[in-house]
């Protein structure tokens, strides 16, 4: 029995070898057919004033959802239609200064086909994802992506799955040649993935420090009282020491601590005779996360913050980085 269930289980993953298999010679042709077709779809995606609008139907609509929220999330203004939902009035979404993308493997999908005359003489640029050159679609677009398509894993050669792994594939490498023809950086994903883990990785210490009347300040002449105040009133647990508005020095809470451990501390004296000269900082512009890792390496809470001239202008708190989910 059990070298019986052996043999199937072997049997399986050849089946399932075979579909990848057919899947990567299709991503492989899929490479090799791109043409000027592809540079004019990026060209018509990058000039385009208004949207993006990605349109399909069943399975390649599900493709076309997927492309457009890649899209969205790359700096290009992109939303999916439902193909039926837009013969019903989400047709009145789509704009003469939109660029349709638009997925059908057959080309003659009815529902995306009924939308492309309205489209057409809206003015709209189409772009067709077909594996059809002289399909309707085909027809209609002003750029053709052909999906170059020879063979389903389906073994009836029915179910779409290359083909709508091509597809996903090429909507993937639109996305990202568009992004890079923008110059959209990490700091670009991070603001529009506010909520996220990837784009919380890449807040920046400057998205998250205490700047402006939030920095706990004092100068090098106040008595020891003030700077106690000072880190009272703000809740940081330090207090910078300023002069000629130079950050020349810090007292935290554990060199106050410290100096009343000590059994001499004089609320009159001033500050810079107590201070810690060249206080722990960080560039402004690193990631969050680096702060983070740096706080752990030198056991401290609080790191300053230098914008790119060298200059004291935030304060970053450990707690404000776990509180962010950063790690």
């Amino acid at each position: 029995m059990a070298e019986c269930l052996e043999i199937k289980h072997q049997a399986w993953l050849e089946k399932a070898r075979k579909v990848l298999d057919i899947e990567i010679a299709a991503l492989a042709a899929q490479r090799d057919s791109l043409d000027h077709s592809f540079s004019d779809a990026v060209e018509a995606i990058l000039t385009i004033k208004g949207r993006l609008v990605v349109v399909g139907m069943g399975k390649s609509g599900i493709i076309a959802k997927k492309i457009a929220a890649t899209f969205a999330s790359t700096g290009t203004p992109a939303f999916f239609v439902h193909a039926a939902e837009a013969q019903h009035g989400d047709l009145g979404m789509i704009t003469g200064q939109d660029a349709v993308l638009a997925l059908s493997h057959s080309g003659e999908t009815a529902e995306v086909c009924g939308l492309l005359p309205e489209i057409r003489r809206r003015g709209a640029h189409v772009i067709a994802m077909t594996g059809n050159r002289t399909s309707t679609l085909a027809k209609y677009a002003d750029t053709i992506l052909h999906i170059d398509v020879q063979q389903e894993a389906c073994p009836l050669n029915l179910a779409p799955t290359a083909s709508t792994t091509a597809a996903l594939a090429l909507g993937d490498a639109l996305a990202v040649v568009t992004l890079k023809e923008r110059g959209f950086h990490e700091a670009d994903f991070a603001r529009v993935h506010p909520a996220g883990s990837l784009g919380r990785k890449l807040l920046r210490v400057e998205d998250v420090m205490h700047q402006g009347e939030e920095l706990p300040m004092v100068a090098h002449t106040a008595t020891l009282r003030d700077a106690i105040m000072e880190i009272s009133t703000h809740r940081l647990g330090i207090t910078g020491i300023t002069k000629e508005q130079q950050v020349v020095g810090c007292i935290s809470d554990g060199d106050l601590r410290r100096i009343l451990e000590s059994g001499h501390m004089d609320l009159e004296a001033t500050v810079d005779t107590l201070m810690h000269c060249n206080p722990s900082s960080i560039e402004s512009d690193r990631l969050a996360s680096e702060a983070l890792r740096l706080m752990e390496n030198k056991k401290v809470l609080v790191l300053f913050a230098r914008n790119p001239s060298g200059q004291i202008n935030g304060i970053i708190h450990m707690h404000d980085i776990l509180q962010g989910g950063i790690k």
